[in-house]
């Protein structure tokens, strides 16, 4: 016994001394089961005979045409399973819930409460009321059991996925598929095939192969039409035309040729006119191998090129000579709250006659004028489809009405005659807002709380203004720039109290006709005044802002918005708690003698600038493909006090060194792109890249602290907290110069990341990989990421070496972080976690005389994480909380 007690005492002390050894055994121990019990969750018995599991596919032998492309034409998915190895927990939950699930009692309990429901609804058909109480009470339950009988139980549906079989039937339709998408696409003799590798446990890897052989180009473009009209409007506009000589030929340019022709002509008043009058009346093939044209250099290109001659026929109406040309006849506009109800003769609706067009209000003050600029439709104007759509889409963006419908109630003698009919939403609207916030600092979590009130005013002087006042107010805990002296407590209780109030025109405020310019593009006009406070032991701090801007819409994808004014007056005072004021201040004095300029944000300064920027975005919410995003915005701030010089303005308001009215001039720039890229339904690879520069070029060399960049954070790189990465390679030490030893693990050195580090510019970066993990009252999703970047300043500080930016020095002060996170999918909004650790921090580079250089360089971090200290250590796991995705 006492011989297996030292045997036992050895082997924990090679324990002790080879930690790393273990783990990285026990790790291939643990993944070796997971594998083994995971991907066998489906035996061969569990299978019939000739049935086989679809492991995976993929497609070989493209050159030209993407993988991406081929690959969506396949509606048969492998159950998803983990890096790509053998591992489907879905599967294995489905087959978990399938033990307990009895398909036919499912069934047989839907139908009962389906026939107990009738029953009942028969009992009660001449009590509306109770038979609405009833349609309540059974609606819900109905739904579950429906679902439960066509989907199976809850882990089924939520946790689980069901098996993706194997059918060799859909191997050749999918083969077939993708022959016909290439001979579309151009590759008239290409040839797909399947190839089957069979696995172990019975499971199949189908591998399509094909091979895209010679495309077919475009040599002539033919374009017969017979009517004269058509054949002008047409040839006009070849310019744009989706076919072009010497391009390979793809039907989808057919197709879209097609609906060119048919918006093109639709917009010139054919609006009977579809595409199903234009006619691809000759495809003909024709290889360029013709030695003799070749030779002569009748043809250029080479001898194994191929050509398509393409003839298209735009037909007339059956029994005319010509297609019928339409103009808009009468127009109406109804407004009024029933709309939707027919006019009743004798009843007054304010008719009001514009331009042509008759207004019946409906007792409503409403400004003609402003509603006539929103409507393309004129009385005897050509048809026009970009008239039409135009103005349903001006009507419904103005926020005034519930419902905008344009009918063409008669068609006679080619006029269409036009009523618009418009529900207005209530002129006063009132909503309130709340939820709550959370702090997770070194392991614990500090709650908190804020509420808002939202007062909406609709046509506020009958121009179909909307002014809009919110109030609120928030509890909340939040990290401070110094702890307190008396009980070493870092988080601090913040309130937060604000007003704002914006007045909304939906016009563009500016004198001239210019302004007209705008009316097909949804102009608004939006000038807003807000005075914010903050209250915390440390500082308080109140804003008051006044701003002005111009936003326009050129395309559903395409946004302008051009700020004319932002006026901002900031004034800081002592916080709450004397102590921990004063502390901070000495805080802020030392900061400034290292050369940060944080000090100036809390003074009373004034701040103005004027900015443009431009939004593109084909991202839509709910849709999983590929889009892009990309703002820019360039903003120059004191532009008018340029006309002054700085001993002017100082001597105007006052400005000392440590008392007056602060000023700022500046310039800054920021660019912010971002890319989605679907891989499955429910799984999308997202990019972001994020830069930005801001010079300032004041008395004080530097711009308002609002408008400087920070690094870190839930949109930003998320192994740090907010707004506390950089600048550089900075060491974010304590003021004492000393870093943060954690008792309980001596030796093990982590640094404080308290004090908040601006930057003049920014490079950062963040791949990421979503995906759907189970539904659970919403969908849950997770999220691989990492990010990278970092901030740095423009000019060079002694007492603050590694901060400036250097072209020969930035790449290795880029900082890395990793990690996961889980999302929250609402429908109408998002809650999201973001778990990050560091993989590189560029501020690792410590002091140490111990050292031969005297550095002790730990910039590569990542392998200081530890699960058994996620919230201390050297490199703890930094939690983010956010609403919405980070980019």
């Amino acid at each position: 016994m006492k011989k297996m007690y030292d045997v036992k005492y050895m082997m924990y002390d090679r324990l002790q001394s080879y930690t790393s050894y273990t783990i990285h055994h026990i790790s291939r121990i643990s993944l070796f089961l997971i594998v083994t019990s995971l991907s066998g969750c489906l035996s061969s018995k569990q299978l019939g005979n000739n049935v086989y599991l679809l492991t995976s596919q993929t497609v070989r032998g493209n050159k030209k045409i993407s993988t991406e492309s081929l690959e969506s034409l396949i509606p048969q998915k492998p159950n998803r399973r983990i890096l790509a190895l053998p591992i489907t927990p879905p599967l294995w939950f489905y087959q978990l819930g399938l033990r307990k699930y009895n398909h036919e009692a499912a069934v047989r309990e839907f139908q009962a409460k389906t026939n107990e429901f009738e029953q009942q609804s028969q009992q009660l058909a001449n009590q509306p009321d109770a038979l609405k109480k009833l349609n309540r009470q059974y609606g819900r339950q109905l739904k579950r059991l429906r679902v439960k009988a066509e989907e199976g139980n809850w882990i089924m549906r939520s946790l689980g996925e069901p098996p993706s079989y194997f059918a060799e039937a859909d191997a050749k339709a999918n083969a077939a598929k993708m022959q016909k998408y290439l001979s579309d696409k151009g590759f008239f003799n290409a040839k797909a095939t399947y190839k089957l590798d069979t696995l172990r446990r019975r499971q199949i890897r189908v591998n399509y192969l094909v091979a895209e052989n010679e495309g077919f180009f475009l040599r002539n473009i033919v374009y017969n039409i017979a009517d004269p009209r058509v054949d002008s409007i047409v040839r006009k506009s070849f310019d744009k035309s989706r076919l072009k000589v010497g391009e390979r030929f793809d039907f989808d340019n057919m197709s879209g040729e097609r609906i060119r022709i048919e918006s093109l002509l639709r917009d010139q008043g054919y609006y009977a006119f579809s595409r199903q009058y234009i006619r691809a009346t000759d495809v003909d093939t024709v290889r360029r191998g013709n030695d003799r044209r070749f030779r002569d250099g009748l043809e250029p290109g080479d001898s194994t090129r191929r050509n398509v001659d393409v003839a298209l026929q735009i037909v007339n109406p059956p029994g005319k000579s010509a297609h019928p040309i339409y103009h808009f006849g009468e127009v109406d506009v109804r407004i009024s709250p029933d709309a939707t109800q027919p006019i009743v003769a004798g009843v007054s609706l304010d008719t009001v006659k514009r331009n042509g067009i008759t207004y019946l209000l409906g007792g409503r003050d409403i400004s003609v004028r402003l509603l006539d600029a929103k409507i393309q439709v004129r009385p005897n104007y050509l048809y026009s489809q970009t008239d039409y759509r135009d103005t349903q889409r001006q009507l419904f963006v103005l926020n005034q009405f519930k419902f905008v419908n344009l009918n063409f109630v008669d068609t006679t003698n080619r006029l269409l005659r036009t009523l618009i009919t418009a529900t207005p939403l209530d002129k006063y609207e009132a909503t309130a807002e709340g939820g709550a916030t959370g702090l997770l600092y070194q392991g614990k979590g500090f709650p908190g709380g804020f509420g808002s009130l939202i007062f909406r005013v609709r046509n506020l002087f009958g121009g179909l203004e909307t002014l809009e006042t919110s109030v609120r107010y928030g509890l909340e805990a939040q990290t401070g720039f110094v702890p307190d002296p008396n009980s070493n407590r870092a988080v601090y209780t913040s309130q937060e109290l604000g007003i704002s109030s914006s007045l909304i025109f939906p016009q563009i405020l500016f004198p001239g006709p210019i302004r007209f310019k705008f009316n097909r593009y949804a102009p608004r006009t939006q000038i807003s005044l807000s005075y914010n406070n903050t209250y915390r032991p440390d500082f308080k701090r109140s804003l008051l802002r006044a701003s002005m801007a111009y936003n326009w819409q050129t395309t559903a994808a395409k946004q302008f918005s051009f700020l004319i004014a932002d006026i901002n007056l900031i004034n800081a005072n002592p916080g709450t708690n004397e102590v921990i004021s004063n502390a901070f201040q000495a805080q802020l004095d030392s900061l400034r003698n290292q050369g940060s300029t944080v000090y100036l944000s809390f003074r009373r300064s004034l701040s103005s600038s004027f900015s443009f920027a431009y939004t593109y975005n084909t991202n839509t919410p709910g849709q999983n493909r590929r889009a892009n995003f990309l703002r820019a915005v360039v903003e120059s701030g004191g532009t008018t006090l340029n006309f002054f010089t700085d001993a002017q303005l100082r001597n105007l308001f006052n400005t000392t060194d440590t008392t007056g009215l602060q000023f700022y001039k500046f310039l800054r720039v920021n660019v912010d792109y971002r890319h989605y890229i679907p891989l499955r339904s429910r799984t999308t690879l997202a990019f972001r890249f994020n830069t930005g520069l801001v010079y300032g070029y004041g008395s004080n060399r530097t711009a308002p602290y609002e408008k400087l960049f920070f690094a870190g954070g839930s949109n930003s790189i998320r192994a740090w907290l907010p707004r506390r990465l950089g600048p550089g390679s900075e060491w974010p030490q304590k003021l004492d110069d000393q870093p943060v030893y954690n008792p309980k693990y001596p030796g093990q050195k982590q640094l404080n990341y308290a004090i908040e580090k601006p930057g003049d510019m920014i490079i950062e970066g963040s791949a990421e990989l979503r995906g759907r993990l189970f539904h659970l009252g919403a969908d849950v999703n997770g999220a691989i990421f990492i990010d990278a970047g970092n901030v740095w300043t423009l000019t060079n500080n002694i007492n603050r070496p590694g901060t400036v930016f250097k072209f020969d020095t930035f790449f290795p002060q880029i900082a890395v972080g990793t990690g996961v996170g889980l999302r929250f999918d609402f429908s109408f909004f998002v809650i999201r976690f973001d778990g990050g650790i560091k993989v590189w921090d560029p501020a690792r580079r410590i002091p140490d005389n111990n050292k031969p250089d005297g550095i002790d360089d730990q910039r590569f971090i990542l392998p200081k994480f530890s699960f058994n200290r996620l919230s201390s250590g050297p490199n703890p796991l930094v939690i983010n909380f956010g609403i919405g995705y980070p980019f």
